[in-house]
C-alpha cells in the first residue's frame, strides 16, 4: 500500500485491519456461500471494525479515508470481511445519520455490534442506474404509509433485519417524490427471495404488500429520499473504489511474485518485455487510482461543494473498479491456467471484481455524471 499522502496514523490503521483481517479469514471462508454470514459480522462488531464506522450517538465517525483504508485494508486480505462491513456501513448510514432518534435507539447498537444484518434497498426491476424511476409506492395510511412494489438485487436480501428503502411518495414528481424509510425485517407483509447470482453474498428480491411505516420511520424529510440515497453513494462511491484497489494490490501482488519466479525461455517470465511492460501497465494504473480515490475522499471529508464531491466521487470510482477489472485480468493472463484453478486467490478476484463496475451506479453512469458536471461548469463561467 502506497504511504503517499497518509498520516502516520493511517498507516498505522491499514495495517492494523489488515492483521485483524487475517484472523476473520478462516471464519470469512467457512461461511454459507451466497447467504448472510452472521458469525463473521459479529466478528467485526467484537473486534470493534463496525464501531469504527459510527460514533455512540449514531453519528458518522470514519471520515471518508478512513472508510477508504478500512476496505482496501480488508480486501487485500478478505474480500467476504471487507463486503460484510461495507454492506453493514451502506445499509445503515442512512437511518443512522439522518433518521428519527427513535429509529437511532432501536437499531445503532445491534448493527455495530454485528447482531443485525443492514441492508441499502435501492434497485428495483426497472430502475436500476435510474434511481428517480422508483416505482415502490408509499400510500398514505393513517398517520404513515403503507409500501407497495418490489425491490431487485439487493445485498444481504432478503435475510437483512433491517433495511433503508426508497419508496415513491409523490406520483410523477421523479427524484422530487422520493423518501426513504427504515423497514424492520421482520414487517408484516415483507417478503422475498435468494436470486442465484455469482456473487458470494446474498441478494434477493424483496416484495412489499402493504408493509407498514410509521412517520418515525421516515429518513430525513419526506420526498427529500433522493437527496438522502445520493448523499449516501457520493461517501461510499470513493470506498468502492477502495475495495477494488485492495483488489487489485493483491492481484499485481501475484503476478509479480509469478513472473519474477517461473522460469521460461532461459530465464525468468518478467525478464520478456511482454510481460515486464504489463507488469508495469497495472502497476501505474494502481497508482493513480489509489490517487484518484484518495482525492475524492479527501474532498468529502473537507466538506466541499456538494457537486464536486459527487463529480470526485465518481471519477475514483470509475476509474478503480475498471483498473482492478484490468489487473486482475491481466494478472491471469500471466499467471495462466493455474489462476482459474479452484481455490486460487486470482480465481476468487476474477469473480469478485466484476460486480464493483455495476453496483452504486454502473461505469456508464459514472461517466455521465462526470460530463454533466462539466458541461454545467463550462456554461456557468461563460
Amino acid at each position: 500500500m502506497s504511504a503517499f499522502a497518509l498520516t502516520a496514523d493511517q498507516c498505522g490503521l491499514a495495517r492494523d485491519i489488515g492483521a485483524v483481517a487475517a484472523e476473520l479469514r478462516p471464519l470469512a471462508a467457512a461461511g454459507p456461500r451466497g447467504r448472510v454470514n452472521r458469525d463473521l459480522l459479529r466478528a467485526l462488531g467484537e473486534h470493534g471494525l463496525l464501531a469504527r464506522l459510527f460514533a455512540a450517538d449514531g453519528a458518522a465517525k470514519a471520515g471518508a479515508m478512513d472508510l477508504c483504508l478500512l476496505r482496501e485494508s480488508l480486501a487485500a486480505v478478505s474480500t467476504e470481511a471487507e463486503t460484510a462491513l461495507a454492506l453493514q456501513g451502506l445499509g445503515s448510514y442512512p437511518f443512522l445519520l439522518w433518521g428519527n432518534p427513535a429509529a437511532k435507539r432501536r437499531w445503532h447498537a445491534a448493527v455495530v455490534e454485528g447482531r443485525a444484518v443492514a441492508a441499502f434497498a435501492l434497485s428495483e426491476p426497472g430502475a436500476g442506474s435510474d434511481a428517480a424511476a422508483l416505482a415502490l409506492q408509499a400510500r398514505p395510511a393513517g398517520h404513515g404509509w403503507r409500501l407497495h412494489g418490489e425491490k431487485m438485487w439487493i445485498s444481504n436480501a432478503p435475510e437483512a433485519d433491517v433495511y433503508t428503502v426508497f419508496a415513491r411518495t409523490t406520483p410523477g414528481t421523479q427524484a422530487r417524490g422520493i423518501t426513504a424509510f427504515v423497514v424492520a425485517g421482520d414487517s408484516p407483509g415483507l417478503g422475498g427471495e435468494h436470486l442465484d447470482m455469482l456473487s458470494p453474498h446474498p441478494i434477493g428480491r424483496l416484495t412489499f404488500d402493504g408493509v407498514p411505516v410509521a412517520p418515525d420511520e421516515v429518513i430525513g424529510d419526506v420526498d427529500g429520499g433522493f437527496r438522502v440515497a445520493m448523499r449516501t453513494l457520493d461517501l461510499f462511491r470513493p470506498s468502492v473504489g477502495a475495495f477494488a484497489l485492495g483488489m487489485a494490490q493483491v492481484a499485481l501482488d501475484t503476478a509479480v511474485e509469478h513472473t519474477t519466479t517461473r522460469e521460461a525461455f532461459g530465464g525468468v517470465l518478467s525478464d520478456q518485455q511482454a510481460v515486464a511492460h504489463k507488469l508495469a501497465d497495472m502497476a501505474t494504473r494502481l497508482e493513480a487510482s489509489r490517487l484518484l480515490v484518495y482525492a475524492a475522499a479527501s474532498a468529502y471529508d473537507a466538506g466541499c461543494d456538494p457537486a464536486e464531491i459527487t463529480y470526485r466521487s465518481a471519477m475514483a470510482k470509475l476509474e478503480a473498479t475498471e483498473m482492478a477489472q484490468f489487473v486482475v485480468d491481466t494478472a491471469v493472463q500471466l499467471v495462466g491456467a493455474r489462476a482459474l484453478e479452484r481455490g486460487h486467490p486470482l480465481e476468487h478476484l476474477y469473480r469478485d471484481v466484476r460486480a464493483p463496475r455495476i453496483y452504486e451506479g454502473a461505469s456508464e453512469i459514472q461517466r455521465t455524471i462526470i460530463s454533466r458536471h462539466l458541461t454545467r461548469r463550462a456554461q456557468e463561467t461563460r
